[in-house]
C-alpha cells in the first residue's frame, strides 16, 4: 500500500519548487513512460496498476515496478481519468551552450508561460530534428506535468536551456550567427532569404519578442494571413507559429 507521505510527495512535484529540491519530475501515461525509459533519462520509480503490469511484461522491460491498485493510482495520478502507469524520473544535469551549439537551425523562446505551448514546441523541433531550444528565464517550466505531457517524449531529445537571452544572442552575433524574430507584420517568411544556419525567435502572444532583443535581429520575419488583405486575426498560437515557420526553413535549408 501506498503511503500517504508518498502520495504528498508525488503531488508536490507539480511544483517547481518541489521537483527541484527533489531532483526529479512526473510522467505519466504508458506511451510517455515507456518512450522516456528508453532514453538517456534515469528511472526512479515506476508505479503501475495490473495492467501496466501486464505491458512491462509483454515488452520484456527490465524494470521492478511498484504495483499499485486502481484506486492507489488515482489517489497519486494528476490526470482525472488516470492510466496504468506513473513514473518519476531524474532531472538531468542542464549542458553548457558552446558555439557548437549553434549547428543547424534552433529556437529561441522570449516569454512563453503556457506549459502546453512549451511542451508542443519542444515536441516539433524534435520532430524537425531541431536539437537545441533557447528558454529565458520567464519561460514555463520544462518539467511541469503539462509540458512533460505535451512533449511526448521529445524532452529526452531536444536540449533545453534556461539563460540569459540577451547574453546568448551577443555570443551568437559575435560568430556570425543570423538571428530572425517573428512578427505580426514584417518580411514574408515564404519569400524572404533564410539561412542554414540561424536562431529563430519566438516571443509570447501576449507580449511578442522583448524589446531589448531588437538589436540583436538580422532579419524580421512574419507568417502572413490568408487570403491577402483580409481581416486578421489578433495573433497566431505561438506553438503553431513554431511549427510552420520550422517547416519552412526545412523546406528550403535541409
Amino acid at each position: 500500500m501506498i503511503s500517504r507521505q508518498k502520495i504528498d510527495f508525488i503531488h508536490g512535484l507539480a511544483r517547481k519548487k518541489e521537483r527541484e529540491m527533489a531532483g526529479c519530475f512526473v510522467a505519466e501515461g504508458e506511451k510517455l513512460v515507456f518512450d522516456l525509459i528508453n532514453t538517456t533519462l534515469n528511472l526512479r520509480e515506476i508505479y503501475c496498476t495490473q495492467e501496466g503490469l501486464s505491458s512491462i511484461q509483454s515488452r520484456r522491460m527490465k524494470v521492478e515496478a511498484i504495483p499499485v491498485s486502481g484506486k492507489e493510482m488515482e489517489r497519486i495520478s494528476a490526470f482525472k481519468n488516470p492510466s496504468s502507469v506513473l513514473a518519476l524520473f531524474e532531472i538531468p544535469k542542464s549542458k553548457e551552450v558552446i558555439d557548437e551549439t549553434f549547428e543547424g537551425i534552433n529556437l529561441v523562446l522570449d516569454g512563453i508561460q503556457d506549459p502546453g505551448n512549451l511542451g508542443t514546441i519542444i515536441r516539433t523541433a524534435d520532430w524537425f530534428g531541431i536539437s537545441n531550444l533557447f528558454c529565458s528565464p520567464d519561460c514555463a517550466d520544462l518539467y511541469n506535468p503539462k509540458c512533460v505531457q505535451s512533449t511526448m517524449g521529445a524532452l529526452a531529445r531536444v536540449e533545453v536551456h534556461y539563460l540569459n537571452l540577451p547574453e546568448l544572442l551577443k555570443q551568437a552575433t559575435a560568430i556570425k550567427i543570423p538571428v530572425y524574430g517573428t512578427f505580426m507584420a514584417d518580411e514574408n517568411l515564404y519569400t524572404t532569404e533564410l539561412a542554414e544556419k540561424a536562431l529563430i525567435i519566438l516571443g509570447s502572444e501576449g507580449k511578442g519578442i522583448s524589446s531589448d532583443l531588437n538589436r540583436f535581429l538580422t532579419k524580421k520575419i512574419s507568417i502572413p494571413a490568408y487570403p491577402a488583405g483580409s481581416s486578421e486575426p489578433e495573433s497566431l498560437n505561438v506553438a503553431v507559429s513554431a511549427a510552420i515557420v520550422c517547416a519552412e526553413f526545412r523546406r528550403r535549408v535541409v
